[in-house]
């Protein structure tokens, strides 16, 4: 599944957040992988797997949440950036 990140202004608690990363894909099959939050200037950068960026829209959507940007990513660690050696 492709993977995105997205910035945007932290409606939320750092408690919310953090439960977030255990929350199952929702509706739109939108799952945390990630979250980068900076509490003084209350920004949020999510990393997320995503059927597709319109998926990533519609999860913020739904709690009235406005990106400042969504782009899709490649991770540089694991298996996706460094495949296994099948020999």
């Amino acid at each position: 599944m492709p993977v995105y990140l997205d910035v945007h202004k932290v409606p939320f608690k750092e408690n919310q957040l953090r439960e977030l990363i255990n929350d199952p894909a929702d509706e739109y099959g939108v799952k945390h992988v990630n979250l980068f939050y900076n509490k003084e200037s209350s920004v949020c950068f999510c990393l997320l797997d995503a059927p597709n960026r319109e998926a990533v829209v519609k999860h913020h959507d739904k709690v009235d949440i406005q990106c400042e940007w969504i782009t899709e990513v490649t991770m540089a660690t694991g298996e996706q950036f460094f495949p296994k050696d099948n020999k």
